[in-house]
């Protein structure tokens, strides 16, 4: 249970609003799953995801501007620009992976087609979880928020 005390630092200093500001509306999460998926260019983020240019330009610019996309020269056409993933997007396939698990389970119902699998042994990759530092699966009666300095030298 959270401290009364607590409730206003957790909502005050939580970086999830920020996180939201860059990335947390459909279009960019579109944009987003299309990176992931090989789309680089304007043109192919467009007409795969039936999104009007002037929104198209302006969710691009924003995942720019957060560094989470990086504007590049193709290399195949100079002329063209291409719209690559950096290591801050990258880092988002978890969060893309489990709002699709989510919304299959609670919103369509069905798993999806196509299926993401390991390429390794080409099964479905396993649902994602919050997990413990050991590797435990938690749920939310196994969490609590405390200060940082609560946790010592070695916390993360």
């Amino acid at each position: 249970m959270i401290r009364p005390d607590h409730r206003k630092a957790i909502l005050v200093e939580c970086a999830l609003p920020k996180a939201l500001e860059a990335v947390g509306e459909r279009w960019s999460f579109l944009i987003l799953r299309g990176a992931f998926n090989g789309l680089a260019h304007f043109e192919e983020f467009q007409s795969t995801l039936g999104i009007a240019r002037n929104i198209l330009s302006n969710r691009l610019g924003r995942l720019v501007g957060h560094d989470i996309l990086r504007r590049e020269p193709d290399p195949a056409d100079r002329r063209k620009i291409a719209y690559r993933l950096t290591d801050k997007g990258r880092a988002l396939l978890p969060v893309l992976i489990t709002l699709r698990q989510w919304g299959e389970k609670w919103i369509s119902g069905v798993p999806s087609n196509p299926v993401l699998v390991d390429r390794q042994d080409r099964r479905p990759v396993a649902p994602m979880t919050v997990r413990a530092s050991d590797g435990r699966t938690l749920d939310l009666n196994e969490l609590e928020w405390v200060d940082r300095t609560e946790l010592g030298p070695d916390g993360a």
